[in-house]
C-alpha cells in the first residue's frame, strides 16, 4: 500500500507507486478550483491514471469535482477501480479503459472538460536501463517509457487537448525535471493554448507543464 495526499492506495506491479512530486499536479488543480471563478464544480479528465491516485485525491479533497479517469492498461484499471471503491468515490469518479482520449468517443455526454491532468510515461527509452533497480524491476515499463525523447505521450495529450478542454479550461501534465524547454516548445505550437508555462514541485524542480485553452 502507498500513501498519496493523505490517502492510502493499493499498488501492485501493474501501476506506478505514487510519488510526492506528483502531488504538485493535485495541488494546482485544488488551487484553481478554490481561487478561480468557473471552476467551482470542475469536470476533470485524468489521463494515464494508473492506481487512480490523482483522480481520487482530486475527488476526495474537492467534493464538488467529478472525474473521468482513463488508462490503457486493463490491469492498472482494475487497481484504480478497487482504490476508488475503497475510498467510496465511485459516485464522482468514473474509470475507463482505453488509449488516452479514445474512451470519450464512446460516451454520449463527453462534454469538454474544465481541467485535464496527466502523469504520462516521460522517461526516454534509452534511459530506462539506467533507472534505479527499485523502479526498473518493479514498476511497469508501459508507465515509464515515454519514447525516444520521453515526450511522445505528452505530444499526443497536447494534440487533442484543444478539442477536449472548454474555453478557459486548464491542462496540467507532469514532466521530468529536465524537460521544461522541450515541453514548452511542444505546447506553444498550438495556437488554441495560451499562458503556457512550467510549474515547480516542492523541491524546486520543474515538474508540471500547464496551459489554458483560449
Amino acid at each position: 500500500r502507498a500513501h498519496f495526499f493523505n490517502l492510502e492506495f493499493e499498488v501492485t506491479a501493474d501501476v506506478l507507486i505514487p510519488r510526492p512530486d506528483t502531488e504538485t499536479l493535485v495541488e494546482n488543480v485544488m488551487q484553481l478550483a478554490r481561487n478561480q471563478t468557473g471552476f467551482e464544480a470542475p469536470r476533470v479528465l485524468d489521463l494515464c491514471t494508473g492506481s487512480g491516485c490523482i483522480a481520487a485525491a482530486i475527488a476526495h479533497h474537492l467534493k464538488s469535482a467529478t472525474v473521468i479517469a482513463i488508462d490503457v492498461s486493463e490491469k492498472a484499471i482494475a487497481v484504480a477501480r478497487r482504490n476508488i471503491e475503497q475510498l467510496k468515490l465511485t459516485d464522482r469518479v468514473t474509470i475507463e479503459q482505453g488509449d488516452l482520449y479514445e474512451p470519450l468517443s464512446r460516451m454520449v455526454d463527453a462534454q469538454p472538460f474544465d481541467v485535464i491532468v496527466a502523469n504520462p510515461p516521460y522517461i526516454a527509452t534509452a534511459k530506462i536501463e539506467e533507472l534505479d533497480k527499485s523502479v526498473k524491476d518493479y514498476e511497469p515499463i508501459i508507465a515509464l517509457d515515454g519514447g525516444l525523447d520521453g515526450l511522445a505521450m505528452l505530444r499526443r495529450i497536447l494534440e487533442q487537448s484543444p478539442q477536449r478542454l472548454r474555453s478557459s479550461g486548464r491542462l496540467y501534465i507532469e514532466i521530468a525535471y529536465d524537460q521544461a524547454a522541450a515541453a514548452l516548445d511542444a505546447a506553444k505550437t498550438y495556437e488554441e493554448l495560451e499562458d503556457v508555462r512550467v510549474l515547480k514541485d516542492n523541491a524546486g524542480n520543474d515538474r508540471v507543464l500547464t496551459a489554458r485553452r483560449k
